[in-house]
């Protein structure tokens, strides 16, 4: 597989996860009721600002075979639709980028001068973790930090970034290894990730719940990245196996869904392959605005 198409794989993933968590959004119980019983609502399934932002990632990756911080902020700006989600400070970057303003300035003067460290950048980068699967860590570290700095310039929230791409390529190295990927491949992650910033994941008794982990964790509702890529790698090592059952296990954290989700589902698409994601999510989900690679 050519690492166009195992981007274009991950985005899959991340729209598919994407589409489906953001369908569990309301009331609690009526959200819990609704996973209990296996209840999808009917398509189509729109895709949020998580989908929309990995699709421009695909783009350059697929046009320029690397990450161009300039090309990229200026994807991220045209692209921007208004109603698909956006937190306040990238929308305060990307309009500035509309405007005519460096993204660097604007990256950085938020949050005091310290950059965003929400988990924006880690719902979006698994198109780079599958691009350069079959390339360094360092490598891949460097691009997803590229890919992050856009738009959060916080040392955390490049983490995160970092965290999952990594966790993608290290998924898609284990691809066809039997059982799911585990703590050994969270250590692999967390030894590829900036120090300060950790995964006790690893700490978790075997029997804990997703409730259990949520608590431990968090489930994004904080809407940073150290409170939201924990949980998501501790699913995708227990439910690697299984795209749709590890999706179910992520959107019962309740959270912010939508971005565990698409986490989730762009980690474990190159462990699970195109027939793996349910074919009914995937003609659910909004028809993305690109063609798919030609296969290698």
């Amino acid at each position: 597989m050519t690492p166009n198409e195992r981007a274009w794989l991950a985005l899959e993933g991340v729209s598919v996860g994407d589409t489906f968590g953001e369908r569990f959004f309301g009331p609690p119980e009526d959200v819990f009721a609704r996973i209990v019983t296996r209840q999808l609502k009917q398509p189509p399934w729109t895709y949020t600002d998580d989908t929309e932002m990995a699709i421009s990632i695909y783009e350059v990756l697929a046009d320029l075979g690397s990450i161009d911080q300039d090309v990229l902020a200026s994807r991220f700006a045209t692209r921007m639709e208004m109603g698909r989600g956006y937190g306040q400070g990238a929308y305060a970057v990307l309009t500035g980028i509309r405007e005519g303003r460096d993204w660097r300035s604007l990256t950085y003067s938020g949050f005091r001068g310290m950059g965003s460290f929400g988990n924006g950048a880690a719902m979006r980068v698994a198109p780079v973790g599958a691009y350069f699967a079959d390339q360094s860590v360092t490598t891949i570290a460097e691009q997803a930090r590229l890919s992050a700095e856009v738009t959060h310039a916080h040392p955390e929230g490049i983490a995160g970034a970092i965290a999952v791409a990594v966790a993608t390529a290290l998924a898609w190295r284990q691809r066809g290894t039997p059982g799911p990927l585990g703590n050994d491949w969270i250590r692999e992650v967390r030894n590829a990730v900036p120090r300060g910033y950790t995964f006790s994941a690893l700490g978790l008794p075997a029997n804990a719940t997703i409730i259990d982990a949520a608590k431990a964790l968090g489930n994004g509702s904080g809407v940073t990245a150290p409170d939201t890529v924990p949980l998501c790698l501790w699913v995708a090592a227990r439910r690697s196996n299984d795209f749709a059952e590890a999706l179910w296990e992520t959107v019962a954290a309740l959270g912010d869904r939508d971005t565990t989700c698409a986490i989730v589902g762009g980690i474990l698409a190159g462990v699970c392959g195109t027939e793996g994601i349910p074919s009914d999510w995937r003609e659910a989900r909004e028809r993305l605005p690109l063609q798919p690679p030609t296969a290698g």
